[in-house]
Parts: C-alpha cells; structure tokens; sequence
C-alpha cells in the first residue's frame, strides 16, 4: 500500500520547470511559488470529474486523466488565455498502480502538449473525485468574456459539435473502439487554447461548449443582455455523428448534449474573415450559426426541453454518466 506522498513522488513529480515556466518553487512544499509575466493578468478555473458522473466508471485510465485536465482547460481557452500551471486534487477508492500509472500518463502527456506546469496538489482516499486548477495569463483588457456580447454581432462556433453526446452514446451501447471519431471527441476533447488566443481582439464574447450549445449560448446572452436567433441547418455536426444518433439526434446532440468543448463566441461580421483566416492557421474551421439582436430570448430553434446539463436538475440533459 502506497502512501499519499508516495503517490505524489512516484505519478505526480515531474522534473523541475525551471525559471522559464514561470515557477519558483513547485511540487514538494506547502504551497508553490509562481511568477506570472509582467503585466498579465492571472486567470483562474477549477473544475471536479467524478466517476459516473462526468465520465464513465469503465473508462481507460489515460483517457479519465487527459480529460480531467482537458475539461479546466477549455476554461482558459474560452478566456483567451495562454495555459501556465495547473494543481490536482485526486481523490480514489484505491491506490492501483496500473490504473494510476495511465491516468498520470494521460494527465502529463497532455501538459506537455499544452505547456501547462504541473505545480502541486493533493492525494487522498474516497469516491474517485478529480479536482483540478488551472492557471492561465492574459493581457489586461484582453480577456474574452461571456458580457461583451452586442446586437448585430455574428455567433460563431470552432470545430464540430455533437461528438460529446455521441460519443457517450455509443460507449453507454458497448462501443469501446478507441480510435472511433466520436469517443475520441468524448474521451478525449481538445481544449481550444490556440484558437482561444488566436481570436483575441476579434470575438465580443465566448464560452466554451461543455453543458451543450443552448444552455452555453443562454449565459451568453444573459451576461450581454441580448437575444439571438439561430440557424440549426448551419451547425456543424461532429464525424459520424449522424450515422450513431440519427439526423435528429445528431442535431438535439449538437445544441444540448455537452461535451464539446470548442468555443462559442460573437464578433462583429468585420471581424469574420481575419477570424477565419487566423483560425485556419491551425487547422480548425470557424462556422457561423446565428446572429445577436436587442430583442431578448432566442428564435430559430426550439429551446424548450433543450437546456444542456445540469448537475442537480431532475433529468440531466446528458443521462447517468455524461455531462460537464
């Protein structure tokens, strides 16, 4: 039986930063001693992943620790933040080797894609419960937020949506296929970090899509005080997506099933094309699907029933096992 310092030394120590990353003191002490750039802002997020709630009792190891940290990253990304450090609090039934030995794999290796610094954190036993912090810098008056929303303004989204849903789907009916395009988008999701700083100084607003499409876009235009309509023809489903839920499905999947993880954000119709062509830089299409106006409330698509995940409602959008 390991002890919780054992388990830190041997899955959650990796090799010292260095001054470059922005950390002074990492895992080891008390607390860890950060150097944010001069003049940035720090953001902030924290994110809980239990098992049978946010993923699947049965999912693979290194699957469950890339989309711990995936899922608090895409906060940074909606905020147009650069990724620094990150903390986890990791609390589990059990202390299996072979279990922790891929869930650290998945975890580090997507640090490493994403220069995110592992710089403490926490081990203790109980229901398996992922707490994770991420830390992020931005430029002042540079963040994207959910407020700067403004009638006439183009609503845009990254990537494709549904594969969230569908993925859960598929796995809730025994796929286990891991190179399948759809559990790859549920197991998996990328945080749009590039995309997120590329459309700084463009987009008026952003969220990231986690509790589905409808509900994201409703902060959205809570937070800016505006209406919307949509064009549910314009939405960009994931691969495969119809072919697993069928065309209705696939287009209930793409505006409330969650798990996405790409970016919803507004921005002037001038903006668009440098948009599009900063966006294509790194591979990734920007597809526009509706328009802000004065009006309040939402238009072109059926909204009710369709409020995304909510942890404590009756009926969570994404069914036992999904949801962000």
């Amino acid at each position: 039986m390991h002890s919780e310092f054992e388990l830190i030394a041997r899955y959650f120590t990796p090799a010292p930063p260095g001054v470059d990353a922005g950390v002074a003191l990492g895992v080891g002490d008390d607390c860890t001693l950060l150097a944010p750039a001069p003049g940035c802002r720090l953001a902030v997020s924290v994110d809980t992943s239990v098992a049978g709630v946010h993923y699947p009792a049965d999912a693979p190891a290194e699957a469950v620790g890339h989309r711990a940290l995936a899922v608090s990253l895409s906060d940074l990304a909606a905020m147009g933040a650069r990724a620094r450090w990150c903390l986890m609090a990791l609390t589990l039934a059990s202390a299996d080797d072979d279990w922790l030995e891929g869930f650290s794999r998945g975890f580090r290796a997507l640090c490493d894609a994403t220069g995110t610094a592992l710089v403490g954190g926490d081990v203790t036993r109980g229901a398996t419960t992922i707490g994770v912090t991420v830390m992020g810098e931005v430029a002042p008056e540079a963040a994207l937020t959910r407020s700067g929303g403004r009638p006439g303004d183009l609503v845009a989204v990254t990537g494709a949506l549904g594969g969230g849903a569908g993925g859960l789907a598929l796995w809730q009916r025994g796929e286990r296929d891991p190179s399948h395009p759809l559990l790859v988008r549920y197991l998996r999701p990328q945080p749009r970090l590039a995309a997120g700083e590329a459309l700084v100084g463009l987009a008026s607003a952003a969220i990231d899509v986690s509790d589905g499409l409808l509900a994201d876009l409703g902060h959205v235009l809570e937070r800016s005080g505006v209406g919307a309509t949509l064009d549910p023809e314009a939405l960009p489903l994931a691969e495969g997506l119809v072919a697993a839920l069928g065309e209705a499905g696939a287009r209930r999947a793409a505006l409330s099933g969650g798990d996405d993880y790409e970016l919803l954000v507004s921005l002037p119709a001038e903006h668009l094309a440098e948009a599009r062509a900063r966006l294509a830089r790194i591979g990734l299409p920007l597809t526009v699907i509706g328009r802000l106006e004065a009006e309040p409330g939402l238009r072109g698509v059926e909204a009710r029933g369709e409020g995304g995940w909510q942890h404590f409602s009756a009926e969570p959008a994404a069914g036992e096992g999904g949801g962000a």
